[in-house]
């Protein structure tokens, strides 16, 4: 669109919605990984996986308030 020179506005438009779609496969991610890693870590029983898994997402959630 940059290239072909097209309105501010329509450009701005199409990364907002882009931001937004990608937003959205994050949460996505983000319920899968809670449901389905976190919970296997917890029904496991093993500390070590579980530490584990909150310090993974722990670091991930830090990365993002960059």
């Amino acid at each position: 669109m940059v290239d072909e020179d097209r309105y501010c506005i329509d450009i701005l438009t199409q990364l907002q919605a882009a931001r937004a779609a990608l937003a959205k496969v994050e949460t996505e991610m983000l319920r899968d990984h809670l449901g389905h890693c976190i919970e296997g870590a917890i029904v496991s029983g093993d500390a070590a996986e579980q530490r584990q898994k909150a310090n993974e997402l722990i670091t991930l959630l830090e990365r993002s308030t960059r």
